[in-house]
């Protein structure tokens, strides 16, 4: 076992990779099916559920494992590919540090965990719903379960004692009290179990080390182990309102012109997504299924992953990004500031999607400062403009200029303007090309109650808005005029 100084000199020989960021996972995963393939959900509990996952629009994903430790990017230096997320220690082998990472668990003891202070600064920050990664790409279960001994609850894990050992069932209970809509993370790879990285063979890439059509018996007890976790995680832990499977490499699709060891492989995973899903669902009926970049039924909404699409997209999708750079937690992370995070928000609801903003606990279970002082920002912001965000739906033109459109559900519309970075209050006055307001609208920008007047002109309209009401929301990153009804 190394020494607590061996793994944290590797941390720091991998400050480098920290300060430059995480893995831009889609961008580096093989191609997959387009829009054309998206298959609207049927089932009527789903189809409801994720209309209501659609009215949270602002969610919370946290990546926190034993890589918390040292500040590193989450599962990937285990893997062998020759990419800068993928980097390991100079001067430390591969073998040496897989070995290193391993053996991590045996010093993780998170004293400092309070799922609860987690919840209310995420409800404080208006967010509605909170995906927790149950187990990332290294196979680490941040849940007990009863398939292996590489668990938070095992016995050689200091923290297994702790009342709150059970990491995931505390996550998801604490966010549940703050009524959050509760999503599990959950790898389909598992680089830790021997029949998806066999010790028999290297692991030059992310995907299992053998020829699945080779040896079947060894790819089938995968499958049992992966099913038989999905069952414990929807059947264990309460109400579970989606399930985010990433890894997207491991899909049905046959690929006959790959080598062996390159990103892809000839043969399969197959996972069999139709049993995983009836398993899921038969314990959890109506729970969304997001099994990422594989297209299909079982892919009930689209993720693009840190970067906003420039327009509507024509299925249900939600943005996963970071606050800061990385997803899981880096000493030397460079965060978003509160009016960047709030604007990505706002330009994400107006085209009808969700965001989904990650933050990396550090390894002694607290979030990090700045993470928290970005909720706090982003609260205040919400506090008064929430009502333009939560349970809104785009509307074309969907923007103008500096202005982002909402609409509410008693049809008001919101125009949200977006501050440049030296703009500290509202203009003076707002004119919209756009639409016009019903002549007997109400205008008023949200945070003031009083009406304000508006002309016509042209196709839409102009308002003032007086220098009281400039002053009263001076420092906010954005604004919201709100419209209650437009002109037919």
């Amino acid at each position: 076992m190394p020494t607590r100084r061996e793994i944290l000199q590797g941390a720091a020989a991998l400050a480098l990779l920290a300060r430059v960021g995480a893995r831009p996972a889609l961008a580096a995963a093989p191609a997959k099916k387009q829009s054309g393939d998206y298959i609207p959900e049927t089932d009527p509990l789903v189809v409801r559920k994720l209309a209501q996952w659609s009215d949270w629009k602002f969610g919370l994903i946290l990546h926190w494992g034993t890589y918390s430790q040292l500040g590193i990017v989450e599962s990937w230096s285990l893997c062998s590919e020759d990419e800068p997320w993928c980097k390991r220690p100079d001067g430390v082998g591969y073998v040496e540090w897989k070995r290193r990472y391993e053996e991590l668990p045996k010093t993780f003891n998170p004293v400092k965990f309070d799922p609860a202070q987690w919840a209310d600064a995420a409800h404080a920050a208006g967010m509605r719903y909170v995906v927790f990664t149950t187990k990332h790409h290294d196979g680490f279960c941040m849940f007990d379960t009863a398939t292996t001994d590489y668990r938070i609850t095992a016995s050689d894990v200091p923290y297994h004692t702790n009342p709150r050992a059970n990491v995931a069932k505390a996550v998801f209970g604490a966010f549940r009290a703050r009524d959050f809509g509760i999503g599990a993370y959950f790898s389909k790879a598992d680089w830790h179990t021997p029949d998806y990285w066999s010790p028999r063979w290297a692991t030059p890439t992310r995907n299992n080390n053998y020829d699945v059509r080779k040896y079947p018996e060894m790819w089938k007890r995968f499958v049992e182990f992966t099913h038989k976790q999905i069952d414990e995680i929807t059947s264990r832990y309460g109400r579970i309102d989606l399930m985010w499977l990433d890894a997207g490499w491991v899909n049905a699709q046959d690929h006959p012109g790959a080598k062996a060891y390159g990103m892809e492989v000839p043969w399969a995973q197959d996972i069999d997504m139709p049993r995983l899903a009836a398993t899921a669902r038969r314990n959890q009926p109506g729970i969304i299924l997001v099994n990422r970049a594989d297209g299909g039924p079982y892919e009930d909404y689209r993720t693009p992953e840190q970067t906003v699409p420039r327009h509507p997209l024509p299925y249900p999708w939600e943005t996963c990004m970071t606050m800061g750079d990385s997803w899981s937690w880096n000493p030397h992370d460079r965060y978003k500031s509160p009016r960047e995070l709030v604007h990505t928000l706002v330009n994400i609801v107006a085209k009808g999607g969700n965001l989904l903003l990650g933050i990396g606990p550090q390894g002694n279970g607290e979030l990090p400062a700045v993470a928290l002082e970005r909720l706090t920002a982003i609260g205040t912001w919400m506090r008064m403009n929430g009502s333009a965000i939560h349970a809104s739906h785009a509307i074309a033109p969907y923007e103008e200029g500096k202005f982002r459109f909402t609409q509410i559900k008693d049809g008001s519309v919101n125009a949200i303007y977006l501050a440049d970075a030296d703009e500290h209050a509202p203009p003076a006055a707002i004119e919209l090309h756009s639409f016009q307001p019903a002549a007997n609208a109400r205008l008023h920008v949200l945070g003031v109650s009083e009406p304000l007047g508006w002309q016509p002109r042209g196709p839409g309209f102009r308002v003032e808005l007086p220098p009281s009401v400039r002053h009263r929301l001076s420092g906010a990153p954005a604004w919201t005029l709100r419209i209650s009804a437009l002109r037919s």
